[in-house]
């Protein structure tokens, strides 16, 4: 039993409550603010009665009463004040938490970690979140850097929600355990030294290429998309030089130091030196996917996010 310091034993309480019935609440915020049981059951469109059951059937859980006389009317108890004060601000909390959930629905709101290649991220996950930040400013876009195999990694460790990688290597396309959505095919350029006799071709073939000195990775996706290119055009590249960096192979090309292929979304406005030719008659390219674990793919904001990068890749397709 509860008893105010100094005073008399008040009311039993009746015990832990469980389940705090919002229409009553409701239906005494009415009243607070219509002032009689007839007003507030016209607001709620109920009988007076069914106002007076509710408002009864509170006191009656809560152990105090709602009501008291006040004139010819009644008005609230100290017990109630307290009660409808807590109240309002739980209506406050629930009005923003249904705000934050057709957010949400709409892909308007919620938090998607993405993971992806630094090539990716500048040239496809930063653009597309400048246009979530105007089409969807609720919708926070949380960015980890991982190598095109180790994205997957994290998707499948559920440290991201979606991966953007290349569809080369592992994990299969058929892997049950992810949804692959193709974004872009990246065309791929050929970075030349200056001054180099085919510097200034417009017809250049990769094949023209055969005797050069390459730059290339020593393993993973990008040495088997080189490889693979070049063995489409009918030869295997020398490599004279390793790196994976694209300002390092960049520069070093730019230093004389052989020719590589180059990923427009890399080569950029990052050319430097260099000179990048275009290869319209191979036409290779690497191709640039986004993943996200089976199950999620409904989910509005992934939605969003996806919708946002494929608007983005639309822009840098070859044209």
């Amino acid at each position: 039993m509860l008893r105010a310091p100094g005073g008399p034993p008040g009311p039993a309480y009746p015990g832990p409550m469980t389940d705090w019935d919002l229409r009553k609440l409701r239906v005494l915020q009415a009243l607070d603010e219509c002032g009689t049981v007839t007003a507030a059951a016209e607001r709620l469109r109920m009988s007076p009665s069914a106002v007076s059951q509710q408002l009864s059937a509170l006191a009656k859980q809560l152990g105090a009463p709602m009501l008291e006389p006040y004139g010819r009317r009644v008005r609230l108890t100290s017990a109630a004040r307290l009660v409808l004060g807590h109240a309002e601000r739980v209506f406050g909390q629930l009005e923003r938490a249904e705000a934050e959930l057709a957010g949400y629905l709409h892909g308007e709101a919620g938090e998607v970690r993405v993971g992806a290649f630094a090539t990716a991220i500048g040239g496809l996950l930063v653009p597309a979140v400048g246009r979530l930040r105007t089409r969807a400013p609720g919708l926070s876009v949380r960015v980890v850097e991982a190598e095109a195999a180790e994205a997957y990694g994290l998707l499948a460790a559920g440290e991201v929600d979606l991966a953007l990688s290349l569809a080369v290597g592992p994990p299969a396309a058929g892997d049950p355990r992810f949804v692959r959505y193709p974004l872009l095919s990246d065309p791929l350029d050929v970075a030349l030294p200056p001054g180099h006799p085919l510097a200034g071709s417009t017809g250049l073939r990769l094949a023209d290429l055969a005797a050069e000195p390459w730059i290339y990775g020593a393993a993973g996706p990008w040495r088997e998309i080189t490889l693979g290119a070049c063995a489409d055009a009918g030869f295997v590249p020398e490599r004279a030089h390793t790196a994976s960096d694209w300002p390092a192979i960049l520069a070093m090309v730019a230093a004389g130091l052989g020719v590589a292929l180059v990923p427009r979304l890399a080569s950029a406005g990052r050319g430097g030196a260099a000179v990048i030719r275009p290869l319209p008659a191979d036409l290779p390219a690497r191709r640039v996917v986004a993943a996200v674990r089976t199950g999620t793919e409904q989910a509005p904001p992934l939605r969003r996010v996806l919708a946002a990068l494929e608007a983005v890749a639309g822009t840098v397709k070859p044209g």
